[in-house]
């Protein structure tokens, strides 16, 4: 029948069976093994005589142990209840103590070595040595006694008058043979075998034989016979193969001979005790006091000379290794120094130099030989010094760039240093402290090249600069006076002529002059807005606003710009993104393209205005720009521009009309609004088919443009809000009064900033505050418009200024209304702010 497959695995895998087979037969060798070693000591008389059993099986058990591991204890055990059995006589179960103590001292003594020394490679080393005695002594001897006392105690065989005579015989036996036997049979068994060292072994082992025998046995050997009665004086002959032993550094023969001179030594000390034993006690205090020195003291020595021979020879081993590196390290350096030489040879345009820690040149290459003219051999050995001006030597400049690169690691060189030939050159550099591994200061680097070419160079360009920026600026200068003067001039030649026509009041010609001073006044504030708009100083009021009802409600004053011979188109696209701009720059910037435009087509031709969307994609941009754009384009059919012209088209004051015909300034206002919304502006033009400008305006995603705002009929029709006026000028008061009141306004002044906070607080009710910004005293207009925000949140609050400067120290969200300003201005802030819900 097949068994089945519970059965099968209830069958132990044949590699276990042959791992137990073979743990058996391991413990059967080392019992009997055990048992031959252990036997011996029946075999000296001396002790059976006296009643000292010296346990060689103690010995046996801890060198088992330590050679073949714990797991032997069965083997031991067994072994040693057989020995014990054997030797005492006994047929019944009391030798099991004994075989028990033996067993014990020898596992505890071999846990105290591997734990506490290094196993069975004790004996290698002297400290093992003498921690093995100490354990041999101590812990097995002990043990082995106590458990051989204890096993006569229960027997009756030991009486208590000789209990510690006894112990003490017995422990002293043990620790003997433990320290005799344990060395010889762990030596041997893990001590390889090399052909010299066991011949020599061998020698010592027939030496340490024959002199025990002719010193301690009383058998005629022939020849020997005539020194027989010298005896004694061969025991001190035993140095002699100790000694060769010692020497050899060979631990495994030092032990075996002292065990087999000692062994000799007991055989015939036995036989003399039996003859007399007056001289026992003395005997049994001579004897062990020389085992113990024959088993220890050699040991000892020979572990001390091999421990000492085996660090020579690591030492030896060492110094060759330290050698070859040493070869291979200087061989490294002299090729690394060979390349480092071609390296800094190989750099034609930088002198480099290496000092010491004092700063003396060690090391020049080529190129610092034809910067400086120093060859390698006059200047290596010499201070780096030598290169400075002598006014910088004595003021201790070297050394304090040595210091300076020493303390932060680097010192940047710029200065001017002296050729051998004394000339001055101009170099720039640095200079590099240079360390160990331990941080310790070993010298510098100095790497420097000649820069007196390129410094010369950079003066003169500079200078050229300085003389370019010299002549542009006169320029400028001179254009910006001829223009405001000659515009100024008439201006106030209008003005002049038309008060002399007051005198007259009577005269026919007075409104005509009324007329020729507003647009006077008008021209002169255009003429302002448009320096203030190029150098960007001008204050914008931003309002989200949709292009194309914005573009068709100018319309009419497109059409009024331009000639009657110019026809004007609009190409807008519907869904044209809203803009956040100035709506009355904006307008400006329009009438300026459409005069230029007109001027362009003096018989007669098309003036198209475009609008679509654009984004960075299609328009290049820079970036932290917006992504979209409205691009809006002013095309006319005029002569166009030359191209060596069109690039100047935005700088002020540049024009090609004739003298009295153009400011110069209406393109350089299109040009300041559109950057100072956040956009740009270009030009492109062809001669004969005409120029397009094209500005392009960030868009402004996500927000409604206002709705239209209401005209001044309905503002009128609104009930009469009260506005405090605040102005330091009661004419500038006086004036701006009348344009509120003509707007359906009722006014109220006060002359400072302190005056209208005490009527606000006298609880005056108030609809708005209309206050200049520079006003005397030590409240402005913006620390006014602080503290009535502060104080009433809902009360709203308009600055006003001549000054660009003066709005700057102003927050963003004041609404501002520049000088001079009229009705239409005023009109159009008030309902900006409607439509935006500050006013009410």
């Amino acid at each position: 029948m097949t068994a089945t497959g519970t059965d099968a695995a209830k069958v132990p895998p044949p590699r276990r069976i042959l791992g137990t087979t073979m743990y058996v037969l391991e413990l059967a060798i080392i019992a009997l093994l055990y048992i031959g070693l252990a036997s011996t000591a029946p075999l000296l008389p001396l002790l059976s005589a006296i009643g000292m059993p010296s346990w060689p099986p103690s010995g046996v058990a801890l060198a088992i142990i330590l050679l073949r591991g714990y797991r032997t204890w069965p083997a031991i055990l067994l072994g040693s209840s057989y020995v014990s059995a054997s030797s005492a006589g006994l047929l019944s179960i009391q030798p099991i103590g004994i075989a028990a103590g033996t067993t014990l001292a020898g596992l505890v003594g071999a846990r105290f070595i591997n734990y506490w020394s290094e196993g069975n490679k004790t004996f290698s080393n002297p400290r093992g040595i003498a921690k093995f005695a100490l354990v041999a002594f101590i812990p097995t001897a002990l043990i082995s006694t106590l458990g051989a006392i204890i096993e006569r105690l229960i027997a009756g065989n030991l009486s208590h008058s000789t209990l510690f005579a006894t112990a003490f015989a017995w422990w002293l036996a043990d620790a003997i043979g433990s320290l005799m036997l344990t060395p010889v049979i762990v030596l041997w068994g893990t001590t390889p075998l090399v052909k010299w060292d066991l011949l020599k072994t061998t020698a010592i082992i027939i030496a340490a034989a024959a002199i025990g025998a002719i010193a301690f046995t009383a058998v005629p050997i022939g020849a020997f016979n005539t020194v027989l009665p010298h005896r004694p004086l061969f025991v001190f002959i035993i140095l002699l193969p100790l000694l060769w032993a010692v020497v050899s550094g060979d631990v495994r023969a030092a032990a075996t001979a002292a065990l087999i001179f000692c062994s000799f030594a007991y055989w015939g000390a036995s036989d003399s005790l039996l003859a007399s034993s007056p001289d026992l006690n003395e005997s049994l205090l001579l004897l062990p006091a020389i085992s113990i020195s024959l088993a220890t003291i050699p040991l000892y020595l020979s572990a001390m000379v091999l421990a000492n021979r085996q660090k020579e020879t690591h030492l030896v081993s060492q110094w060759s290794e330290l050698k070859v590196s040493s070869a291979q390290a200087q061989t490294a350096l002299k090729s690394l120094k060979r390349h480092y030489q071609i390296f800094v040879d190989s750099v034609s345009d930088h002198a480099v130099f290496v000092l010491n820690a004092t700063g003396h040149v060690t090391t020049w290459n080529r190129t610092a030989e034809k910067i400086v003219g120093y060859t390698a051999d006059e200047i290596v050995g010499q201070h780096f010094s030598v290169l400075y001006r002598p006014d910088e030597r004595r003021a201790g400049e070297p050394n304090r760039a040595l210091e300076l690169a020493s303390r932060k690691g680097k010192c940047e060189v710029e200065g001017w240093r002296i050729r051998k030939n004394g000339t001055p050159f101009f170099v720039t550099g640095v200079l590099t402290a240079i360390r160990d591994d331990n941080r310790n200061l070993t010298g510098f680097a100095s790497v420097i090249r000649d820069a007196t070419e390129r410094r010369d160079t950079q003066e003169q360009l500079v200078e050229a600069r300085e003389q370019l920026a010299m002549a542009q600026k006169m320029e400028a200068v001179g254009k910006l006076t001829g223009g405001i003067a000659h515009d100024f001039n008439n201006l106030l030649m209008i003005i002049g002529g038309s008060a002399q026509l007051f005198k007259r009041l009577l005269d026919p010609k007075l409104p005509r002059a009324i007329e020729a001073i507003q647009s006077a006044a008008k021209r002169g504030e255009t003429l302002t807005r448009q320096l203030l708009t190029f150098s960007r100083r001008q204050h914008l009021n931003p309002t989200v606003v949709d292009l194309n009802s914005s573009i068709k409600n100018m319309r009419t004053m497109i059409e009024s710009s331009l000639r009657g011979n110019i026809v004007y188109r609009e190409n807008l696209t519907p869904t044209l993104w809203p803009v956040k701009i100035d709506l009355a720059e904006f307008e400006l910037a329009i009438v300026n393209i459409a005069v230029n435009a007109r001027d362009a087509m003096s018989n007669g031709g098309v003036f198209t205005v475009s609008a679509s969307n654009v984004t960075a994609d299609n328009e290049p941009s820079n970036a932290g720009k917006p992504s979209n754009y409205v691009a809006i384009e002013f095309s006319d059919s005029g002569m166009g521009i030359p191209p060596n012209l069109l690039s100047k088209i935005f700088d002020p004051f540049f024009t090609t009309k004739e003298v009295g015909k153009g400011s110069g300034l209406g393109l350089s206002q299109v040009y300041g609004f559109a950057h100072q919304t956040g956009g740009t502006v270009r030009a492109e033009s062809k001669i004969g088919l005409g120029t397009a400008i094209t500005m392009y305006l960030p868009a402004y995603t996500g927000a409604e443009a206002h709705a239209p705002e209401p005209d001044a009929a309905d503002i009128e029709r609104m009930p009469r809000p009260m506005v405090l006026v605040v102005d330091d000028s009661p004419e500038v008061a006086e004036v701006t009064s009348s344009l509120f009141e003509h707007l359906g306004y009722d006014t109220i002044y006060r002359d400072s900033a302190e005056a209208a906070l005490k009527l606000l607080e006298d609880g005056n009710t108030i609809d708005l505050v209309f206050s200049d910004i520079v006003m005397p005293g030590t409240i402005d207009g913006v620390g006014l418009a602080g503290e009535v925000q502060a104080r009433y949140p809902h009360l709203p609050v308009i600055l006003t200024t001549g000054y660009s400067d003066a709005a700057l120290s102003a927050p963003p969200n004041l609404p501002i209304l520049r000088k001079p300003f009229d009705a239409d201005a005023l009109r159009n802030l008030l309902q900006g702010m409607m439509g935006r819900g500050t006013l009410q």
